[in-house]
């Protein structure tokens, strides 16, 4: 097992973490002059880290620390431990195209924030905040220009664009759309619209947002000069009543789309008009075993970059399903499930060769008692062929990981 450092592990008291948010206000413009004026070594080999968002409240059951940095070994895939960032709730983590800043957005909050990579180290350094414009932001996603950030705000049932600086700071909101439509029939889970996620197709011209309270896939155009959206049309697509769309993930090549639907644990696949930016069911099928019994709920997708299989995290029985895609049809054909050896692996990502996959066990409450407080972050090789998950033996201890993201520097 990696060793994580100590301070990753200890408790963080609240004063150590309001001083840390109140720096990013004051210290953002100084540490960027500093970061700017650094140039990237050419004697180097390129080096891989990983950014590890964590829930740190406890209204949210979090004792993560704020963003934790490992250095990656791309072969062996082992990773060490570098900093760990004391920020409140960085709940999401994107990073731009440059692999120069990071972004997050905050549990609870109705913010976003910006963070320097410095190039030598793999290091973060806060930068600023702006106001996304709604509650509990809990995606965010870059357009192709690294110019627009897209926050789902699930607890206000809206979408904020926030501009990115050239300089990679934050500037004030330059859009906010409210989700309209009719509550899906979980009267706890659906009393309201909750975007879950804000991606853009793979063309950048559409950006696609899951609604799991109004049972909706909602449909957008971003203008890139003035950073407005614009509804599509047809505006969204329906999905089965009470079955939560959560997250979508396209795929690579061919037009199609993958949603995982987390109230009724189903995924379902859409041959995806990049044209016209509309979205057609053409299957629906379990993302849980037919054997499975208990409460349902799933979390995460992910298409993998050759585009032959699909994965789907389920919080429920903590395991990640294999598809394999037809690639003319685009429809899923079942390959098995793994467990993730930890409880509620709300999110997990594939490493940037596609070579790793890594399930972050967030310990949400769900899963059977015996896989509790486990707070990890279990690696497992995808067979290229298959797209089986084996794993590896390596498990990084971090405390409530719930978003990893790569960059090389």
């Amino acid at each position: 097992m990696d060793k994580v450092s100590a301070a990753a592990d200890k408790r963080i008291d609240r004063r150590t973490v309001l001083q840390a948010g109140a720096a990013l206000a004051t210290a953002g413009p100084l540490l960027h002059a500093a970061h700017a004026q650094a140039q990237p070594r050419t004697d180097r080999a390129t080096a891989l880290f990983a950014y590890v968002g964590a829930f740190t409240t406890p209204d949210r059951k979090g004792h993560g620390g704020g963003i934790n940095v490992y250095r990656v070994d791309p072969a062996s895939g082992s990773w060490t431990h570098e900093q760990l960032l004391e920020i409140v709730n960085p709940s999401f983590l994107a990073i731009d195209r440059g692999q120069r800043f990071i972004y997050s957005v905050h549990a609870d909050l109705d913010e976003v924030s910006a963070y320097s990579i410095d190039k030598q180290t793999g290091h973060v350094a806060a930068l600023n905040r702006q106001s996304c414009g709604g509650k509990n932001a809990v995606h965010l996603s870059i357009d192709p220009s690294s110019r627009w950030i897209i926050t789902a705000n699930y607890s206000a049932g809206s979408v904020g664009v926030v501009p990115i600086e050239k300089d990679g700071t934050l500037g004030p909101r330059s859009d906010l759309v409210d989700l309209k439509g009719e509550p899906g029939p979980d009267r706890v889970r659906q009393a309201s619209s909750h975007p879950h996620e804000a991606v853009f197709d793979p063309s950048g011209r559409f950006v696609a947002i899951p609604d799991l309270g109004l049972d909706r896939v909602f449909l957008f155009r971003l203008d890139a000069a003035s950073g407005k959206l614009s509804a599509n049309d047809p505006p969204f697509v329906a999905t089965r009543k009470r079955a939560g769309p959560r997250h979508i993930a396209f795929h690579p090549k061919m037009p199609f789309a993958y949603v995982v639907n987390e109230l009724d644990s189903t995924v379902a696949a859409y041959r995806f008009d990049a044209q016209r930016g509309s979205l057609q069911t053409i299957q629906i099928l379990p993302s849980t075993p037919s054997s499975f019994t208990g409460e349902l709920s799933s979390a995460e997708i992910a298409v993998t970059p050759n585009g032959r299989f699909v994965y789907a995290s389920n919080r429920c029985n903590n395991s990640i399903a294999t598809f394999a895609v037809d690639q003319r049809a685009g429809t899923l054909t079942p390959v098995g499930w793994v467990p993730t050896h930890g409880n509620s692996p709300r999110f997990f990502g594939l490493d940037p060769a596609a070579k790793f996959l890594y399930a972050a066990n967030a310990d949400e409450g769900f899963g059977p008692p015996e896989e509790k407080n486990t707070d990890t972050i279990v690696q497992f090789t995808v067979n290229q062929t298959t797209g089986t998950l084996t794993p590896t033996g390596h498990t990084i201890k971090t405390n409530s990981p719930c978003t990893i993201v790569f960059a090389s520097v």
